[in-house]
């Protein structure tokens, strides 16, 4: 069982695909990462062996992975709301920071649709 930051790495998965499941690690970074520890990127997390293991854990200790990462990025976000910038109001109000538009679509950021009532439509 390949047990890195604290998340237990899919048995079945080849390592190329198991890595990426480490939150800051990307399916970009982990070829890079494979070659520094000097490993297949298609050998099986089951059939790793302790030393690869071990190598894989100290090129990680180089990124910001995991809980670190995660609270950087979170109190770059609460930071933004506490100045007051645009994004910082975007991110409070649940909108969409980076100019989508919200007139139509934006339903993962704004959440489920609230119906509104509907005006007359005035008669010539």
């Amino acid at each position: 069982m390949a047990r890195i930051a604290g998340i237990d790495l899919p048995r079945d998965k080849a390592v190329k695909y198991a890595l990426p499941t480490l939150y800051g690690i990307g399916k970009h970074n982990v070829v890079g990462l494979l070659e520094k520890c000097e490993i297949d990127p298609r050998t099986k997390v089951r059939d790793l062996s302790e030393s690869e293991v071990t190598r894989i854990r100290e090129v990680l200790e180089e990124y910001q992975i995991e809980g670190d990462l995660k609270r950087e990025v979170n109190g770059n976000i609460r930071r933004l709301m506490e100045i007051r910038s645009y994004r910082g109001l975007r991110h409070s109000r649940g909108l969409p920071t980076r100019g989508q538009r919200t007139r139509s679509n934006a339903r993962s950021r704004k959440g489920k649709a609230k119906t509104v009532a509907g005006k007359k439509k005035a008669t010539k």
